[in-house]
């Protein structure tokens, strides 16, 4: 005896449900990078936790060079991880809540590029905020790190949808 069950209907692409999921990535991820912004965020308040920490779980002492230059790689390693992440909740929220359609060009190609304005305008900002703060500085270096991020991100998603699709 078999029964015939209806399909549930298709999610609604455009209701409220559906544009909170697509752009609340997008909002927590500028606001963890808005925090990280702030002077409790420097690199002298990062230091000493971190190194306490890194010395722990390796089980080894840094000198004061080691570790500053250490540092410096940590810190940049987490500016390309950081905004390669918001790179990516950019591209998905644009890809949720962009019309369906030309799938795999203009649509993908839009997405992408809108993803990397979406990172480079928070970037920018972040280090724009960061010059008035009494212990950070803003860095155009810091910006062409975060972008590099969020490219290699896009690359990595271009790649993936590239290969899943057959473009």
């Amino acid at each position: 005896m078999g029964s015939t069950m209806a399909a549930p209907p298709a999610p609604a692409r455009h209701g409220f449900g559906h544009i909170a999921r697509a752009w609340i990535p997008v909002l927590v991820c500028v606001l963890v990078i808005a925090v990280e912004s702030t002077i409790y965020f420097g690199a002298d308040h990062t230091s000493g936790p971190l190194q306490r920490l890194l010395e722990f779980l390796l089980h080894r002492h840094f000198t004061h060079p080691e570790w500053w230059r250490l540092h410096i790689i940590i810190r940049k390693c987490g500016h390309f991880t950081g905004y390669g992440l918001l790179s990516a909740s950019w591209f998905r929220a644009f890809w949720m809540s962009w019309p369906i359609g030309d799938i795999l060009s203009r649509r993908r190609f839009s997405t992408h590029g809108l993803a990397m304005l979406g990172t480079l305008f928070v970037a920018s900002c972040d280090e724009f905020h960061q010059h008035f703060l009494s212990n950070r500085n803003g860095s155009v270096i810091d910006v062409m790190v975060d972008c590099s991020g969020g490219l290699a991100v896009q690359l990595f998603i271009w790649l993936w949808m590239r290969r899943r699709f057959r473009d």
